[in-house]
C-alpha cells in the first residue's frame, strides 16, 4: 500500500508538470483537504436535465475515484486522487483516467484570522490532445482557492482557475480557458449537524463554467450524499442533476 501511494503521489506530480475530482463543494474545488491517510471513496452521476430534440437524452456522466491525504501536518496538508470517468461517447472513453492534486492549509494556520488557502490540479488527464485526431483528456486545469467562515453566516470561497486552451473553448470554439471560482456553503444546524448547502460558480463559456447548487445530508460520520443541479454558462451544454456519494475510510 505504501508503494502504491507513492507511485500514485509522483505520477500525480508528474501530470500536474506535464477530469478527476479533488475535495470539492458541488462542482468548483473547496479549500477542505483530506487528512492524512484518510480515504476518499466519490461516486458522483451526473444526469441531463433535458432532452436534446425532445425526445433523446445525452447519456449520463459518471465519475468514480479515490483521493487519500498525503501529509501528516495539520498546518500543511495535500491530497492526491485518481478517477476513473465515462461519457458515454468514443473517442474519450477510450482514455477515463484522470488524475488531482492538492495543497493547502486550513483557516487560522498562518495566523489568527487567516484564510484557508488551496492550490491546485485536476482534470488532468492521460491522452495528450492532438490537432490532428482532434480531441484529447489533458484538460489540466489548475487553481488557487481563499476561504472564510464568518459564524453562522456561512463559508464564502474565491479563487481562479486556468486549463488547456485546446480543450477549453467557448461556444465558438475560441480559446476560453480561465476563470473566477467563487462558492458559499453552510452547515445547517438549525435543522440538523447532518444538513449541509452550498453555492458555487465557475467562470467562463467552456464546458466546466457553471453555476451549482445543492445540499447534502451525512447518514453517518463517513457516509454522505450530495444532491445538486449545474446549470451551465453556454447554453450548449444541457443542465444536469447531480448526484454524489462520498464515502470516507
Amino acid at each position: 500500500m505504501k508503494r502504491l501511494l507513492q507511485a500514485v503521489f509522483w505520477l500525480v506530480l508528474y501530470a500536474a508538470a506535464a477530469h478527476a475530482t479533488p475535495s470539492t463543494q458541488i462542482w468548483i474545488p473547496s479549500t477542505d483537504v483530506q487528512p492524512y491517510m484518510k480515504w476518499h471513496f466519490g461516486f458522483d452521476q451526473y444526469i441531463k436535465a433535458r432532452k436534446i430534440d425532445g425526445t433523446t437524452r445525452e447519456p449520463n456522466v459518471i465519475n468514480n475515484g479515490v483521493t487519500v491525504g498525503v501529509l501528516p501536518g495539520e498546518k500543511i496538508q495535500a491530497e492526491v486522487g485518481i478517477d476513473q470517468r465515462a461519457y458515454g461517447v468514443e473517442p474519450v472513453d477510450s482514455a477515463p483516467v484522470y488524475f488531482n492534486a492538492k495543497i493547502g492549509m486550513p483557516e487560522d494556520a498562518l495566523f489568527k484570522g487567516a484564510p484557508a488557502i488551496a492550490l491546485g490540479g485536476y482534470d488532468l488527464g492521460t491522452k495528450k490532445y492532438s490537432a490532428d485526431a482532434g480531441w484529447g483528456t489533458d484538460y489540466n486545469v489548475v487553481y488557487g482557492l481563499i476561504a472564510r467562515t464568518f459564524g453562522k453566516v456561512g463559508r464564502f470561497s474565491a479563487g481562479y482557475y486556468q486549463g488547456s486552451d485546446k480543450l477549453l473553448l467557448d461556444k465558438n470554439g475560441q480559446k476560453d480557458n480561465t476563470g473566477v471560482l467563487a462558492s458559499w456553503d453552510r452547515t445547517i444546524s438549525e435543522v440538523s449537524d447532518k444538513l449541509w448547502v452550498a453555492v458555487d460558480y465557475m467562470g467562463g463559456e467552456n464546458g466546466y463554467g457553471a453555476l451549482s447548487w445543492g445540499a447534502a445530508w451525512k447518514f453517518s460520520p463517513n457516509v454522505g450524499v450530495i444532491f445538486g443541479y449545474d446549470k451551465y454558462n453556454n447554453a450548449n451544454y444541457k443542465p444536469t442533476y447531480t448526484i454524489q456519494v462520498d464515502i470516507d475510510l
